[in-house]
């Protein structure tokens, strides 16, 4: 039996800033799955129970090396500039050691920009350069408004993107006669078109990618419906050309942990209308085990 859910807030701007945990005793060793809701960004009825339904189906299956949930909640595109930055969903994530995350629309995006390097890596030095001294930093310069948050100290071991958004300029120009998509992607990111491309994660390559940031990641798996009527097929297209580089690199882990560093791409096809994968719950829970299936595969959970 599971312990208690509890419900945590990790920030103080806004009362969406919580996240919903409930461990798992009969699974100490294994992963921790989070899911983030998606909702375009700005949809105040779709937040951290969206994951009920796909957590009951998990909760149902026998065997899964599954040592706790975590469902996010986020304030929405009604705020200023991003809806949620995310290195602020950060804490939750490194709270939890060895953690596949599991994301449904913006929630995938949110997920692959969390270790992207313009984001995992955000303390960047700036150099003066001389000709004397080709390299002087002269101190950490960061893009976020704000104080920065801590930096990361855990990366999670695999990421689910389901009917996710990876290309946020594609996206738009893919319903070129539908406003709602233009309006919804410049409510949460503002009209620099520039700006979307950098939280793209599909646009970002090299050291402000996922490839740059996403050091010690094993597995990505990016799950989509041909029934999706929402997010078009070219979104996965574009991520999975995205991930090529990230998945030919060794993870950057330690020597004494692993006999192996080898990464896995994956493909998953799902079934069903896009709000369908976590009203229903059965191809979000199908996609989370294809994961946790992938990782005992290569060697990295418990069989």
């Amino acid at each position: 039996m599971p312990s208690q859910s509890r419900t945590v807030a990790y920030g103080r701007v806004h009362n969406l800033q919580i996240v919903s945990v409930t461990p798992l005793a009969s699974s100490k060793d294994g992963y921790w799955v989070i899911f983030i809701h998606g909702g375009a960004w700005r949809d105040p009825t779709v937040k951290d129970t969206a994951f009920n339904a796909a957590e009951s189906i998990l909760r149902d299956t026998p065997d899964l090396p599954i040592a706790g949930f975590a469902s996010i909640s986020y304030r929405l595109s009604a705020h200023p500039n991003h809806p949620q930055d995310p290195i602020n969903t950060s804490p939750t994530i490194t709270a939890m050691r060895n953690t596949p995350i599991i994301f449904g629309i913006c929630g995938a995006t949110l997920a692959f920009q969390a270790v992207m390097g313009a984001v995992s890596n955000h303390r960047e030095q700036a150099f003066s350069e001389t000709k004397e001294n080709p390299k002087i930093s002269v101190g950490v310069v960061s893009a976020s408004p704000g104080p920065l948050p801590p930096p990361l100290t855990a990366q999670p071991t695999a990421i689910v993107g389901v009917a996710g958004i990876y290309d946020l300029r594609r996206l738009r120009d893919s319903h070129p006669d539908i406003s709602a998509y233009s309006e919804f992607i410049e409510g949460a990111f503002g009209a620099d078109e520039l700006l979307w491309d950098g939280v793209s994660p599909a646009q970002m390559a090299g050291s402000r990618g996922v490839e740059g940031g996403w050091k010690s990641g094993r597995l990505a798996v990016l799950a989509h419906s041909k029934d999706d009527e929402l997010v078009d097929e070219s979104q996965l297209d574009a991520m999975e050309e995205s991930l090529k580089q990230w998945g030919k690199l060794e993870a950057q882990i330690p020597v004494q942990e692993l006999s192996h560093r080898d990464r896995r791409v994956r493909v998953l096809p799902i079934s069903g209308a896009h709000d369908e994968a976590w009203e229903r719950g059965d191809q979000l829970a199908y996609a989370i085990i294809y994961a946790l299936e992938q990782l005992r595969e290569m060697g990295l959970a418990p069989q």
